[in-house]
């Protein structure tokens, strides 16, 4: 295998091995975590902008940050929603790339640069790609809620944020992680 391509493989092969373990973390830090938080913060309504929206006849707020409060049909507040949940995904997103970080850096790129700075940018890249995922999250979370089970619903709403960031970090990564000695 020539070695432009052996390196390809191995990078692909251990970015998607570590993506995977880190949305294993995250659906598993997701599936417990809104419960420990409890009702009370499920029943928190913190949404950052708002825009009232409805599709396929459900009503809700859409945002960059925060998620809907969740209610059944009898109006009783559900764990899945609210400032909660989203305390709850962003634990779990930022605890996935904790260990991620590390893992892409040294064994998926075999990077040796600057560690702060590709921290740094790590940083700022999961910020922004938090937002972005949330503001589509927040696009058919709502609806999801209104016609799944709450194991359906993480599975889905972990597999298309992850699958969507997946997709941006490994470009970033290739960018951030550069291969060599530090200055080279």
């Amino acid at each position: 295998m020539p070695g432009q391509l052996r390196k390809w493989f191995h990078q692909v092969f251990f970015f998607l091995l570590f993506s995977f373990a880190g949305t294993v973390t995250q659906y598993l830090i997701l599936s417990f975590l809104p419960y420990l938080l409890g009702y009370g913060l499920a029943s928190a309504g913190f949404m950052w902008p708002q825009k009232e929206m409805s599709l396929f006849g459900i009503g809700y707020t859409w945002s960059l940050l925060g998620y809907n409060v969740l209610r059944d049909a009898a109006g009783n507040v559900q764990i899945g929603g609210g400032l909660g949940y989203f305390i709850s995904f962003e634990a779990a997103s930022f605890i996935a790339q904790c260990l991620n970080f590390p893992l892409q850096r040294n064994i998926t790129f075999r990077s040796h640069g600057n560690v702060l700075y590709q921290a740094m940018w790590y940083f700022i890249a999961w910020i922004l790609i938090s937002l972005v995922s949330n503001g589509f999250n927040n696009l058919w979370m709502p609806i999801a809620a209104a016609y799944v089970s709450p194991f359906i619903y993480n599975i889905l709403v972990i597999s298309l944020a992850g699958n969507f960031a997946m997709v941006i970090y490994f470009f970033i990564y290739r960018i951030i992680f550069p291969e060599g000695k530090a200055g080279t």
